[in-house]
C-alpha cells in the first residue's frame, strides 16, 4: 500500500488527466468520474507494483485504460479493434461564427472534443492513447494486442475521420446521438 499523504499529492496532481482520459473512453461525465475514482483505488491498492523508473503518468494511465476497456466490454460497446469496417462519420453543420477569439477557440475545442467522442472505439482508443496519454506506437500495440503497423493504420484512419468531420458543418444533434 502507498503512503496516504504521498498518494494524496499524486491524486491531486493526476486526477484531472486521469478523468480526461476516462472521459474520452467512456463518453459521459458520470462514467468517467466513477472510472477515475476506481483507477485511483486500484492504484492505491497495488502501489507496491509501481516501478519508480517508469513515469507515474504511464502507470496510472495504463490502469485507467484497462479499467475503461473493461467497462466498454461490459457495456457491449467495445468494437473488435481488428475489424476492418470503416463506418462513415455523420455530416455536421456549423453554428454562426463567434466574434471573440476566446469563444472561437472554446468552440473549436468543443467541436474537436465532440468529433473525438463520435469516433468508433477502435479509432478513439488508440488516438487517446497516442495524443492524451502520450504512449508510443509500440506501447499502444502492446496494450491493444496488435502490432505497430496496425496502430499506425488505426491512427491514420482516426485522423482522417476527424479531419472530414471537422471540415464539415456541425450538427449538434448528430454529435450527441448515441453518446448517452
Amino acid at each position: 500500500m502507498a503512503d496516504s499523504g504521498a498518494f494524496e499529492i499524486l491524486y491531486r496532481e493526476y486526477y484531472p488527466r486521469v478523468f480526461a482520459l476516462c472521459r474520452r473512453f467512456l463518453l459521459t461525465h458520470e462514467c468517467a468520474e466513477d472510472a477515475a475514482q476506481e483507477t485511483f483505488a486500484r492504484a492505491y491498492k497495488s502501489f507496491r507494483h509501481y516501478q519508480p523508473v517508469r513515469p507515474f503518468w504511464h502507470w496510472i494511465a495504463t490502469i485507467a485504460h484497462h479499467h475503461c476497456l473493461d467497462k466498454l466490454r461490459q457495456a457491449g460497446r467495445w468494437e473488435d479493434i481488428h475489424a476492418e469496417s470503416n463506418p462513415d462519420v455523420d455530416r455536421l453543420e456549423t453554428p454562426e461564427p463567434l466574434v471573440v477569439d476566446v469563444l472561437i477557440a472554446a468552440e473549436t475545442q468543443a467541436q474537436l472534443n465532440a468529433a473525438i467522442d463520435a469516433l468508433p472505439e477502435k479509432y478513439r482508443v488508440p488516438l487517446v492513447l497516442a495524443y492524451l496519454v502520450h504512449l508510443s506506437y509500440g506501447e499502444i500495440a502492446i496494450l491493444l494486442g496488435t502490432n505497430r503497423n496496425h496502430v499506425g493504420i488505426l491512427l491514420l484512419r482516426a485522423k482522417q475521420q476527424l479531419r472530414r468531420c471537422l471540415q464539415q458543418p456541425i450538427n449538434v444533434r448528430a454529435l450527441t446521438r448515441g453518446v448517452e
